[in-house]
Formats: C-alpha cells, sequence, structure tokens
C-alpha cells in the first residue's frame, strides 16, 4: 500500500532535484529516503527515476506519477485538518515571499490578508517559492511575474524598472544619463537578492567594465545603507529607494520587474477560501496602486 511517507518522499526528490537536498528537506537520512523511493517503485511496479552522477530525472511513468502524488499530497493535507475548527483551519495562508520584496509593500499585503487569514510568511528564491506552490507547501508566492505570465491564478500588481543607486552627495548625481564607462572606477555593492544579479554582471563584462566590489549581500537594506554611506553603488528596483540615495539612469541597462500574486488554483477553487481571498484581493489591488504611484511612478 502506498503511504504518505513514498509521496512526501517522491515530491521532495522532484522538487529538490536531488536524492541528497531532498533528504536534508524532509529531514530523513538518505539511506531511509532511497529505501523509501524503492519501496514506492516496487508498489506502483515501475522505476519513477533515472539516476546518474549528473543529475535525477523523472522516467515516463514518473511523470505520470507526479500529478497524482500532487493530489494524494493535497488529500493527505486536508485528511489531516477534517474535524478540527473549520473557521481557524481554513483560514491558514501559507505565503512565499521573494526576498527583494519591499518591506512596506509586503506589510500592506498581509494587512489586508490578516482578517481571513492565519499567515505563514516563507522566504525564498523565485524559483524555489515555485516549486513550493507546485508541491502545494505553499498557498500564494509574492513573486517576479515571468513575460507574458497570465491567467485565472495570477495578480499583476506592479513593474517597475532596475536603476543604479548612488549616494545623494556622489558627484554623478544630477546627471540624467551615464554611459557603462563612467562606471569603470566606481566601487560595487553586489544585492544577493537581485533577481537580475547574474544579468547585470553580464551587461557590465560585456561593456568592459569589472568593478571591484566593497560589499555582497542577501540584505537589500544593508547594500542601499552602504550606498548611502557612499563607499558603492548598486543596482536595485527604484521601489527599494531609501533616504540619501539617487537613481542613475545607465545606457542600455533596461531591466525591468512586474511582482504579482501567483496563487495555488486546487487551493483558491476550495469553497472557504475564494469568498474570503476575493475581498482581501480588492484591497491588495488598491494598495499596489497606491505603491506604484507614491514609490515607482515618483522614483521613475
Amino acid at each position: 500500500m502506498i503511504k504518505r511517507a513514498h509521496v512526501r518522499q517522491f515530491l521532495a526528490v522532484v522538487d529538490a532535484g536531488s536524492f541528497t537536498q531532498a533528504a536534508a528537506r524532509i529531514r530523513v537520512t538518505q539511506p531511509a529516503l532511497s529505501s523509501g523511493i524503492a519501496e514506492l517503485e516496487k508498489l506502483v511496479g515501475t522505476p519513477l527515476f533515472i539516476r546518474n552522477r549528473r543529475q535525477i530525472r523523472l522516467t515516463e511513468a514518473g511523470g505520470r506519477f507526479l500529478p497524482i502524488a500532487r493530489d494524494l499530497e493535497r488529500g493527505f493535507r486536508v485528511a489531516d485538518d477534517f474535524g478540527r475548527d473549520g473557521d481557524r483551519q481554513q483560514a491558514e495562508l501559507k505565503l512565499g515571499v521573494i526576498r527583494s520584496a519591499p518591506g512596506e509593500f509586503l506589510q500592506a499585503i498581509v494587512a489586508a490578508l490578516r482578517p481571513s487569514f492565519a499567515i505563514e510568511l516563507v522566504e525564498n528564491s523565485d524559483s524555489e517559492l515555485r516549486a513550493a506552490l507546485g508541491s502545494g507547501r505553499i498557498n500564494m508566492a509574492l513573486a517576479p511575474l515571468r513575460p507574458g505570465e497570465r491567467g485565472d491564478h495570477i495578480l499583476p500588481l506592479y513593474e517597475e524598472p532596475l536603476a543604479m543607486f548612488i549616494a545623494s552627495d556622489h558627484p554623478l548625481a544630477g546627471r540624467i544619463e551615464v554611459d557603462t564607462q563612467d562606471l569603470a572606477a566606481e566601487t560595487m555593492i553586489a544585492r544577493r537578492s537581485c533577481e537580475f544579479l547574474d544579468a547585470t554582471s553580464r551587461f557590465f563584462t560585456r561593456h568592459g567594465v569589472r568593478p571591484r566590489f566593497a560589499l555582497r549581500s542577501e540584505s537589500d537594506e544593508r547594500c542601499l545603507r552602504m550606498v548611502a554611506a557612499g563607499i558603492g553603488i548598486t543596482t536595485a528596483p527604484v521601489s527599494l529607494a531609501i533616504d540619501g540615495i539617487v537613481p542613475l539612469k545607465v545606457a542600455g541597462y533596461d531591466f525591468r520587474r512586474e511582482l504579482g500574486l501567483i496563487v495555488d488554483p486546487a487551493w483558491r477553487a476550495l469553497a472557504e477560501v475564494e469568498p474570503r481571498l476575493t475581498h482581501a484581493i480588492e484591497t491588495i489591488g488598491a494598495a499596489a496602486s497606491e505603491w506604484r504611484r507614491v514609490k515607482v511612478d515618483a522614483a521613475a
């Protein structure tokens, strides 16, 4: 008989892409995980993974079993909740958030959701949040939308450009636009949370700019504070601007991001969730419009 442990182990390997990472994610030993997957494959009568030294990938049968496993896991979650206090349990919401989401805007989103949901925040990268959403480990994600990404389960919130930020007393402050070579002697600060970090690095390398770095940090606030302190410059979405720094347009640097809420359609379709979420989304839409006017349009 297939057990929930089998399903959880299978989904962990799919989402993590390796047995080592999957074992760490669900807190079991790697031998125990390998044994569980072997048992599952024996129960379904066919291999589910192709294993080699470089990667783990699904067999054709594994691909067909994947949607079944996700449905089973959702069913197990519903069964876990059966008999509990309905209003309390059905109001639970696991909200995934990218690390570079503006704290003030996230506060507005949570404030809109809090009256209807008991909220647990999960902070991670875009790819990790999407994997968690697909496996049912979170219900909704605040993340950058991909070009043309639309649908009933997606709520676009606002779009904004990225800019180079410099200290307000920097010699280049006040310039309408600069060329990449104007920045060749500048010291940079790397925002590790930036979705365009690799693309930005390639952009400057392509233009022959290989700067020295004063700081590399996951903390957007720390990076921007150090820009204000004058030890370096950095790129960031314009809505992250703080006092003491000003945006500087760099010729050819035209990256933009669009933030949106991505909702698990199966979770949203629950009768006890839909009306609560619909009401909250109206408030979030209004907050996004105000945020765009005050923080994005004004800065851009």
